[in-house]
């Protein structure tokens, strides 16, 4: 089972780096196209995207914790969060994209939530062990 979520993981996180490069060497696709007809599509992109990275990299990393004083993050979504604030800065720099907050902000909207659908899903998964 560890296997299958470690390749989860890998794979969703290869098929947002195609996406990352297609949007900045301003490429268009099917799939930009139909997030961008929905209300907010973008927006639900961000959040749903990097929300299931967090979920994939959390129970790949069968939900390890970094422990800051009274604070515990799950190594994969301090991960995301890093891999997503050097993503959405980078595009400061490159013509084809534009640095949005609100994008960002999305962005830590679906890790913060996915982290919590982490800790329901890996305290089912562990009942099973029990």
């Amino acid at each position: 089972m560890q296997k299958y979520l470690t390749s989860l993981a890998i794979c969703f996180f290869v098929f947002i780096l195609w996406a990352i490069y297609v949007a900045n060497t301003g490429q268009s696709n099917g799939l930009f196209k139909l997030v961008s007809t929905l209300p907010y599509g973008d927006k639900i992109g961000h959040f749903c995207l990097f929300g299931m990275l967090t979920l994939f990299a959390n129970l790949a990393t069968r939900c390890r914790t970094l422990k800051i004083k009274k604070l515990s993050i799950y190594w994969g979504s301090l991960a995301v969060w890093i891999f997503v604030t050097i993503e959405e800065l980078s595009q400061h720099f490159l013509p084809t994209r534009t640095l949005d907050i609100y994008d960002y902000l999305a962005d830590l909207a679906g890790i913060i939530i996915f982290s919590g659908l982490s800790s329901l899903l890996n305290k089912w998964l562990n009942s099973f062990k029990e």
